[in-house]
């Protein structure tokens, strides 16, 4: 499913540009499972069976290399998302490139809010279910950095030539776009005022 695309926004260097507008999924896309998001007072509701809800907008043509990205986010007790980037839209399952960061204070899987998923994991809980917080990810060249209510989690610079495992080939530094991740239909996660800023090359 593509939802509409009225919502237009002019990017500038240097600025803070929003990716939702509050009030529909405009500029965003889902393949299966789409009623896992909703919005409501402001808010992506993320609550169903697996899916995921790829930034399709006109924003740097939906294709980030260099960037800041900051989103305030809520957990339920229990719940597990993520946030993906330099991925790319598929039609369901797991999404096979990019990098995901990790929303996941109290789930059953031991990776929490703030791993870089798979490559460097944070076992700490360092914000709680029920409260709003602010995830942050910057990547610059081969380095990402991951912030929880500005303080630093992950710092990681991926090696030159890395090489992975065949399931996560793609986990790779690129370019793409962003991606939210519903996980399932146990889990209740809040999105609000997803912002981006593009860094140079």
């Amino acid at each position: 499913m593509v939802f509409g695309t009225a919502f237009v926004v002019k990017n500038n260097a240097d600025e803070w540009v929003p990716l939702f507008d509050g009030k529909t999924l405009s500029n965003w896309k889902v393949g299966d499972n789409a009623a896992t998001f909703t919005v409501e007072n402001g808010m992506i509701v993320v609550n169903g069976e697996t899916a995921h809800l790829f930034y399709n907008g006109d924003v740097h043509q939906h294709d980030f290399k260099n960037f800041e990205f900051k989103a305030e986010i809520m957990t339920l007790p229990g719940s597990n998302s993520g946030i993906y980037f330099h991925t790319a839209y598929q039609q369901g399952g797991w999404p096979e490139k990019g990098y995901e960061v990790q929303v996941n204070n109290s789930h059953t899987d031991w990776r929490r809010t703030g791993s870089l998923y798979g490559i460097q994991d944070v076992k700490e809980v360092f914000v709680k279910d029920n409260e709003w917080y602010t995830e942050y990810i910057k990547v610059q060249g081969k380095r990402i950095q991951i912030k929880l209510n500005d303080k630093t989690v992950v710092d990681y610079t991926e090696p030159e030539n890395v090489q992975r495992s065949a399931d996560n080939s793609l986990r790779k530094i690129s370019d793409g776009t962003f991606a939210l991740q519903g996980h399932d239909p146990k889990s209740k996660v809040y999105f609000k005022n997803l912002m981006v800023k593009i860094l140079p090359d």
